[in-house]
């Protein structure tokens, strides 16, 4: 009898924790529950904690709140310039309102994922077709990438409610068949804009040579009338110095004025000098007294 008893009351604590262990779960700080009852929505608000659920009637689902990553396959893409692009991209998200998550995706996340993949590259496909590749490479790159994201977003949070973190393009290439003609205009471009800042360069060359030149004849001008007025004031000062000492005493002026005239003619031992013998010129020569 009181083995009985034991058993009943053995059986009935098993009973009691294995209906603990399946109504009870914890939702962890990384995670996002939604609860199900028959299949149904019937709440989605979970915080962090321990939380209880009816067994067999309740289903509990769990997802990942922390942000993932949509990583595409390269697709093939053409641009304003009819040129075809192979364009690699991903986008990170997160689960932004779990019900509608797992309304939108039956509780399965690939769906999700591919969901995403498909919108992602419809809006670069939008885009691409509208811009050229230098554009896309460099010129607007990042504008185009933050027009992508917000208006994914929008579509993301109430369609699968998720919410896009950022859209990111990894690489573009070109197909083989396109990618030398391709490279060969952008040679091409990038010639004819060195040459154009080659022109603007020559031609800044010129003006600034010119502008040289014009200063170069006018400080020369400058400085070669400044001369002739100095030398003027020179030959006046001279000049009135020399009628000064003349009219102090003349004889001794002509005396000067003969020994600077010798100096002056007999300079260079090749000098030859034609003159009369009674020239007033050997004056000084032939009587010092001049007379």
């Amino acid at each position: 009898m009181n083995s009985n008893k034991s058993l009943f009351v053995i059986a009935l604590v098993l009973l009691a924790v294995l209906a603990v262990s399946s109504s009870a779960f914890v939702v962890k700080e990384t995670e996002k529950a939604v609860l199900l009852r028959f299949g149904e929505v019937v709440r989605t608000d979970y915080k962090p904690g321990l939380y209880f659920k009816i067994p067999l009637v309740n289903e509990l689902r769990k997802f990942d709140a922390r942000i993932q990553t949509v990583d595409s396959q390269p697709v093939r893409m053409l641009n304003s310039e009819n040129k075809f692009m192979m364009v690699d991209s991903y986008a990170k998200f997160r689960i932004f309102d779990v019900g509608r998550f797992y309304v939108a995706t039956r509780g399965d996340e690939r769906n999700a994922v591919r969901l995403l993949a498909e919108q992602i590259n419809n809006r670069l496909r939008n885009q691409f077709g509208v811009r050229d590749l230098h554009e896309v490479v460099s010129g607007e790159r990042d504008e185009l990438m933050g027009d992508i994201t917000r208006n994914l977003n929008q579509t993301a949070q109430k369609d699968l409610g998720v919410e896009i973190v950022d859209v990111r393009v990894k690489r573009i290439d070109l197909p083989p068949e396109v990618s030398e003609s391709v490279f060969q205009r952008m040679r091409a471009g990038r010639e004819l804009e060195a040459r154009d800042h080659r022109a603007k360069g020559q031609e800044a060359s010129e003006r600034i040579r010119a502008n040289a030149d014009r200063q170069k004849v006018v400080i020369e001008s400058e400085a070669y009338r400044k001369a002739e007025e100095l030398r003027g004031a020179g030959d006046a000062e001279a000049a009135k110095i020399y009628a000064e000492a003349y009219s102090k005493n003349p004889e001794f002026y002509r005396f000067s004025r003969s020994l600077t005239a010798y100096k002056e003619s007999f300079k260079d031992k090749s000098d030859m000098l034609l003159v009369e013998p009674d020239s007033e010129f050997f004056r000084y020569l032939k009587d010092p007294s001049g007379k």
